[in-house]
């Protein structure tokens, strides 16, 4: 089981500690499944970057990064280092705690 702890960039949110959250999901289903809102425009398919987030501490319990992934992170707003696709983040078999922060989401609002 993990322990997933969220920072929000937006201002006015307040960050989130989730227990017990099992594996085999991916960070965006995480997210969804307990309220917190993650663009998601194709679907969860790797097919748009809206679903971008920063991973803060604990890449290595997440699946690795591909070449597509990769592609589409290129394209997201503000990708750094340790940007990465939640619907493409997922947790391993085993337990530990993932950081990230979930970057300011009012930004892609008109779209």
């Amino acid at each position: 089981m993990y322990t997933i702890k969220i920072k929000f960039e937006q201002k006015g949110l307040s960050p989130v500690t989730l227990t017990d959250i099992a594996a085999d999901q991916s960070l965006l289903e995480v997210c969804l499944d307990n309220g917190i809102e993650l663009h998601h425009n194709c679907g969860a398919v790797c097919a748009c970057s809206t679903c971008h987030l920063y991973i803060d501490n604990g890449m290595d319990y997440l699946e690795e990064l591909s070449d597509r992934e990769e592609d589409f992170i290129d394209r997201a707003v503000n990708p750094r280092i340790n940007s990465r696709l939640g619907c493409q983040c997922v947790l391993q078999a085993g337990s530990g705690e993932v950081e990230l922060t979930l970057p300011d989401q009012t930004q892609f609002l008109g779209e």
